[in-house]
């Protein structure tokens, strides 16, 4: 059933890669509601909901960015949020693929900001012992974009890029531009006075299932696509077994219901921010 969650509807979401769109209509399922993809002739794409009588709603509002279709089951107040690696010719675009998870899209958002996770999970790629502890970092909502930051951060990695086979001490700067997307900002390896940028788009599907595509800006001339997909799937991978085992699946946004750490400061303002956009939608206090 859709979702009555205003703050939730009121939000583009990413429900497919463009490239991927046939002549054939394409269904898939965004906040409890059913909706149809179909590209014309022309080339032209229309989303439209599934009603319940099999019928078509009017057509819905929608984008293409970053590769992908976006579109609403509301009334955004603002257009999609600006990804500016996206425009600068010379990076590689690298679309990693959806993958389906059942877990809420909020718990996957909080978990690719863990940097604790890294060495227990991502061993001798992002993280490994004795380098387990996350030094200070600073975490805010900035206000003027409504958006959350992590900044400051560092971290021990193994290899930091499909490039390298080397470790060292990344500095790494989270963003979250809206609740269902998360970034990633790593200094490049070949080229320091730049970032690549990692971006997970997540289309949450109900409050507890979720897929998510994670979408790469990367200044790498010579890796293979294949390598580039590889090297980003087995993480995304791992981390989909940690997410799946959570519990309870949805987010929760009351302090008591778990209990933060130190290194949990991105997760906190997340969380504080989504508690003051009235998101309920894959929280655990659900939405109707």
């Amino acid at each position: 059933m859709k979702t009555t969650d205003k703050a939730a509807l009121d939000d583009w979401y990413a429900v497919e890669t463009a490239a991927d769109l046939g002549g054939a209509p394409s269904r898939t399922r965004l906040l409890g509601q059913d909706i149809e993809l179909v590209r014309d002739a022309a080339g032209a794409i229309t989303v439209r909901e599934v009603l319940d009588d099999g019928g078509r709603g009017p057509a819905l509002p929608d984008r293409q960015r970053y590769g992908c279709v976006w579109t609403t089951l509301g009334e955004p107040g603002k257009e999609i949020f600006e990804i500016a690696e996206a425009s600068e010719p010379d990076r590689r675009y690298v679309p990693c693929g959806w993958v389906m998870m059942r877990a809420s899209g909020l718990r996957v958002v909080e978990n690719f900001l863990d940097m604790a996770h890294f060495p227990f999970v991502h061993t001798d790629i992002l993280g490994s012992e004795p380098h387990t502890e996350v030094p200070a970092y600073l975490s805010e909502i900035r206000r003027d974009v409504d958006e959350v930051w992590a900044t400051n951060c560092t971290f021990f990695q193994p290899r930091i890029a499909a490039t390298e086979s080397s470790g060292a001490f990344v500095h790494l700067t989270f963003r979250v531009p809206s609740p269902f997307v998360v970034m990633l900002y790593r200094v490049c390896p070949v080229a320091p006075d730049r970032l690549d940028a990692i971006a997970l788009f997540i289309q949450p599907i109900e409050e507890d299932l979720c897929r998510a595509q994670p979408v790469m800006y990367l200044v790498d001339s010579a890796s293979t696509q294949t390598a580039l997909l590889n090297f980003e799937q087995v993480i995304f991978l791992q981390d989909r077994i940690i997410v799946e085992n959570q519990r309870p699946l949805r987010l929760p946004l009351e302090p008591r219901m778990e209990i933060p750490t130190r290194a949990d400061g991105s997760s906190i303002a997340y969380r504080r921010w989504l508690k003051e956009r009235g998101i309920r939608f894959g929280t655990a206090a659900g939405a109707t």
